[in-house]
């Protein structure tokens, strides 16, 4: 059996791997099918199908995994419609997290060169259609804007907002501001993106501070 969580090639079309991936498949149309106020159902779901999934966590749906069990998902994070995971290998989510429509998360690879797409060896001498994987990570207190798509590989750090239609081929430090295609930081977050520098946002509305007083 090829391991697919040490970033080395793997089967995709394993017996065992089949049948996670029709599992999960099956429990993504379950809780697809459930309305949004049937919420026990919905989270028997989310248990069956995640490998991690605390409290607080919020799907709209649809949602798609590909295995469901390699994802973890921290406390208190909100997911919008339309997410796509394909985690054949770890993806970790963190907590306070926002996503919007249409996020992307993807984690397998495959060779470049298209004669060893087609067929390489197996240690058994067999010729396979193989792949690999790179986990994804994405720190705490993220904001992922819509259609945004994170690549093989790549950790985002906590605190950061990644910009509309961004594509995150690279990591990304915490506390920063990236989008584009592919995605680049454009500046580091500061005091300055605060909404106390814009009232015209803020209204009657006020900011929190750490001691939890509104300023």
């Amino acid at each position: 059996m090829l391991d697919n969580r040490n970033g080395t090639l793997y089967n995709p079309v394993e017996p065992w791997r089949k049948q996670r991936k029709k599992t999960a498949h099956d429990l993504n149309r379950r809780f697809n099918s459930l309305d949004e106020e049937q919420t026990e159902q919905r989270q028997q779901v989310l248990q069956a199908l995640l490998g991690e999934v605390n409290e607080g966590v919020f799907f709209n749906g649809p949602i798609t995994f590909h295995y469901g069990v390699h994802t973890h998902i921290g406390a208190h994070t909100f997911i919008n419609f339309n997410f796509t995971c394909q985690d054949d290998t770890d993806v970790f989510i963190g907590e306070h997290c926002d996503f919007g429509p249409n996020v992307t998360i993807v984690t397998p690879c495959h060779p470049m060169l298209r004669s060893e797409r087609e067929a390489l060896l197996c240690p058994d001498g067999t010729a396979r259609r193989l792949c690999y994987a790179k986990p994804v990570h994405i720190g705490n207190g993220c904001w992922l804007c819509a259609n945004v798509v994170v690549c093989p590989g790549v950790t985002i750090g906590e605190g950061c907002v990644i910009g509309a239609g961004s594509v995150v081929t690279r990591d990304i430090p915490p506390h920063s501001f990236a989008a584009g295609n592919p995605c680049r930081v454009i500046r580091t977050l500061t005091e300055a993106d605060s909404l106390r520098c814009h009232p015209e946002i803020l209204g009657d509305c006020a900011v929190i501070d750490g001691n939890n007083k509104k300023n």
